[in-house]
């Protein structure tokens, strides 16, 4: 059998982390096959369906760099195909028109809840003979089987077995000629020979229903895989309200997508102990039978984990390209200073994101315009002045500007004035950084340059000599 997979979003609000992780495993399970995988949107819902949604799923997917080999295709596109399988299933038997109201509906609900009973559509139009009543445009229902059970064969949960009695006869096609979701789906994945529908366990119940309508059109049915929820750190189901936001919100927090990736696939699947996973050893490496069964809580320490990883082994160049646009976007010009590809180099430590990143890189390209307040107050007295003093007159003695140079300077500037080293390195830090952290001194200030530490020392000097008396 030759396996296709498809990613099938609904266009009514961006990719989320969910949604990325099921395109993720599709994707992922196809490459490892040899198969293709598709793109789909599901866009029925034209109330909620917007063109902004449509444009952030493939935004999500092209930034996370999961290509798909077929799509985007839309489920408005092919109404005529649905309304042609629509009459096919009327023609066979599989499906009638029903007349119910909306009234009668909801007395037939009342009706059920009265005699505790699951509130459901009773059939009324199932097997009647005689005229419907005037004036009424009819939904298209399919009829479900009365007995025997539908069973599930989960690729991640195990069988599972619906009875037949549990399940009613949908809509399948509304009174205005629209398609309903359930029978979309089922044609798309016949049309386009899906092999394997991997989705997240919120459609289980969908799918003995789905089943059902495939049996009536005589298809082949696909593999199911329904994957297990994310969970907030609360154990409940990830929402905004655990700060669930979309996929690109994480591209503009300074998360690489290959960090995201190597995050979302250990939400939910695992390879003995391995923690961390390049996209080959993912793709090499998947399998639905490694998928756990129960939820998978979201821990944002843990991507912050993975994050820097990703920026603690990325090649330089590349890194430098990752982060210039962060780094422009705080008003900085790098061709200003340093090589970006060496301050990224040396800040890469420190950072959990680009975005971390770009706002320490900033003190490599202009000088501070203001200093830590806390830190100001305790390091910028007029004691310290002299200290500044010596150290800008050691670096200006310098006849070559590296690290081993400056590190010399700073040595000697310590035991000439019989001080601790922080009593320099401290105040030193500040004058040129703005702030109380930094990587080490002397690679920091070998990479900014000699002139731009000189008048940063002489600034601090001033706000020194201007401090007031303790």
């Amino acid at each position: 059998m030759s396996v296709r997979t498809r990613f099938a979003p609904s266009p009514t609000g961006y990719l989320h982390i969910g949604g990325a992780r099921t395109a993720l495993f599709c994707y992922l399970f196809a490459r490892q096959h040899g198969g293709e995988f598709v793109l789909r949107i599901e866009d029925t819902d034209r109330e909620r369906s917007t063109e902004e949604s449509v444009q952030a799923i493939l935004d999500g997917m092209q930034w996370l760099g999961l290509d798909y080999d077929e799509g985007p295709f839309y489920q408005t596109q092919r109404f005529d195909r649905y309304r042609e399988v629509v009459a096919q299933l009327l023609e066979s038997g599989h499906a009638y028109h029903c007349y119910c109201s909306r009234e009668e509906l909801d007395a037939m609900r009342e009706e059920a809840m009265k005699n505790k009973q699951k509130p459901r559509y009773n059939g009324y139009w199932r097997d009647r003979t005689d005229s419907p009543p005037a004036g009424v445009e009819p939904v298209v229902r399919f009829r479900n089987p009365l007995d025997g059970d539908v069973v599930i064969k989960d690729a991640v949960k195990g069988d599972i077995v619906v009875s037949n009695t549990e399940l009613d006869d949908l809509i399948i096609m509304r009174s205005d000629g629209t398609p309903t979701y359930n029978l979309t789906v089922v044609v798309d994945d016949m049309d386009m020979r899906i092999s394997h529908v991997i989705r997240g366990d919120d459609h289980v119940n969908n799918t003995p229903r789905q089943i059902n309508i495939l049996q009536a059109l005589g298809a082949e049915l696909p593999v199911y895989a329904h994957l297990p929820m994310i969970l907030g750190e609360d154990g409940k189901r990830l929402s905004k309200r655990h700060g669930a936001v979309s996929v690109m919100q994480y591209q503009e927090d300074g998360y690489q997508p290959e960090a995201l990736l190597n995050y979302l696939v250990r939400l939910g699947w695992s390879h003995q102990d391995q923690e961390l996973f390049s996209m080959a050893e993912m793709t090499s490496l998947f399998s639905l039978d490694a998928v756990n069964r129960s939820g998978s809580v979201f821990d944002n320490k843990k991507l912050d984990w993975v994050s820097q990883h990703y920026l603690q082994n990325t090649p330089q160049s590349e890194l430098a390209a990752a982060l210039e646009p962060y780094v422009v976007a705080t008003g900085v010009d790098v061709a200003a200073g340093p090589e970006l590809g060496d301050v990224a180099d040396l800040l890469r430590e420190r950072s959990k994101t680009l975005v971390e990143m770009a706002a320490a890189a900033s003190y490599f390209y202009k000088a501070p315009s203001e200093y830590d307040a806390k830190a100001s107050k305790k390091q910028f007295k007029v004691a310290t002045a002299p200290v500044l003093v010596a150290i800008g007159e050691a670096f200006e003695g310098l006849s070559s500007w590296d690290a081993e140079s400056i590190q010399a300077a700073m040595n000697e500037t310590v035991e000439q004035l019989e001080i601790g080293y922080g009593k320099l390195g401290q105040p030193l830090r500040l004058a040129i950084t703005g702030g109380t952290a930094s990587p080490d001194m002397d690679r920091t200030l070998a990479l900014i340059g000699k002139d731009a530490v000189l008048q940063r020392i002489k600034a601090a000097i001033s706000v020194c000599e201007n401090a007031p008396e303790a």
